[in-house]
């Protein structure tokens, strides 16, 4: 792989994390709300085309944080809404999103296997 483009995967990444901390750190919001911001605000950048252009200059860096969930989203309906018309829409972002959705249950059942639930005080 590429020095360049990890470096910018490295960068692109990093700068959106120090968005969510510098909102975790300098504001009220709880960090359920900074996810539905960051999912959000994925789906809205996608929606300007400002995003995609994001994704292909820093690849991981851009498409695996949570904007880029919304990313996935937002290109799931819209190959959808020009396959299936408007009702692709209501569909096309989950289809779009499948596998990173069926991987998070995967991955959270396998550690609720391994780990105990206890009381965090």
């Amino acid at each position: 792989m590429d020095f360049m483009m990890l470096l910018k995967a490295f960068a692109v990444g990093g700068a959106i994390c120090v968005v969510g901390q510098l909102l975790i750190d300098l504001t009220a919001m709880t960090p359920a709300r900074i996810l539905v911001l960051f999912v959000t605000a994925g789906v809205a950048l996608t929606a300007l085309g400002v995003y995609e252009p994001l994704v292909e200059f820093a690849g991981g860096g851009a498409a695996v944080p949570l904007t880029g969930f919304g990313y996935t989203l937002a290109k799931g309906a819209e190959t959808a809404v020009a396959e299936k018309g408007l009702l692709g829409a209501l569909s096309g972002g989950v289809t779009g999103a499948a596998a990173g959705i069926a991987a998070a249950i995967l991955f959270g059942w396998l550690c609720s296997l391994v780990s105990r639930s206890g009381d965090k005080s």
